[in-house]
């Protein structure tokens, strides 16, 4: 796809995860249903619902790309797939329960093995991110639009860290030491990204965790902002691996964190 392909199939998906976001708040007011997943994790009537409403909204625009969904995948059959959609209806869903309002959804176009296209939308917040190549990032609020490019907008000299644990592991805290970090804040969903992508924060590492559809939106929206994601050796990043599970990550804002 070229890149007035790639902006326009996003830009149809933008006002279905704004109704898909609205739903979720919905269900949410009027009581979630929860039940729990085979490896004792949450989900909702709202995390089924707004998945419903993604896949159906991509697989009519796209019938001939395979999508691949949290809430669907059948992790015994191994992903063969180079190109083909990752849909991460509700991440953050113990926040999406516990009346937070971090938690994101998320969908993510993966071209040769790389992603192409990254969707988040924070319905609480009412912040809509999105992506569709290099220097095509941009956030949606109130009606305005803004380019994001990961212009610092924490104080020049030092690097805030974002985790998704308050005890992080020592490999990462390492990676902390190396980047001189002040400081972190737990932060729980996709929305890491979107806040490096902003600029509002500089960095973010992870140990091995998680499936690709948790970060390959977010990834999108930080490299297209000029951002850099890779392991935490600072090996490049690809998608498509048969059992979906991620590696080690990186994100960093820019090289020079400090400015």
């Amino acid at each position: 796809m070229n890149i007035n392909e790639l902006k326009n199939l996003t830009e149809s998906l933008l006002e279905t995860f704004l109704n898909a976001g609205q739903k979720a708040i919905e269900l949410r007011n009027k009581g979630l249903k929860t039940t729990f997943k085979s490896d004792n994790s949450p989900v909702t009537n709202g995390d089924l619902e707004v998945d419903k409403l993604l896949r159906e909204r991509i697989i009519q625009t796209t019938p001939n790309i395979p999508l691949i969904s949290e809430e669907t995948v059948n992790l015994n059959k191994n992903n063969e797939y180079k190109n083909f959609w990752l849909v991460d209806p509700i991440d953050g869903t113990k926040e999406y329960i516990n009346n937070k309002d971090e938690f994101t959804l998320n969908a993510s176009l993966v071209i040769d093995l790389e992603p192409a296209i990254g969707v988040i939308y924070a319905p609480a917040k009412k912040r809509l991110f999105y992506s569709y190549g290099n220097g095509y990032s941009f956030e949606k609020f109130e009606q305005k639009k803004t380019q994001l490019e990961c212009k610092k907008k924490t104080k020049k000299g030092e690097v805030h860290a974002v985790s998704n644990s308050f005890k992080p592991s020592p490999e990462v805290l390492e990676t902390h030491k190396k980047f001189n970090v002040k400081n972190f804040i737990n932060m729980r969903s996709s929305y890491k990204f979107c806040v490096i992508a902003t600029g509002e924060f500089d960095l973010y590492a992870a140990k091995a965790r998680a499936y690709e559809w948790d970060i390959a939106a977010g990834h999108a929206i930080v490299k297209h902002a000029g951002g850099i994601v890779t392991t935490l050796d600072e090996k490049e990043f690809k998608y498509g691996k048969t059992d979906y599970k991620n590696l080690t990550l990186l994100v960093k804002r820019a090289e020079n964190l400090e400015i």
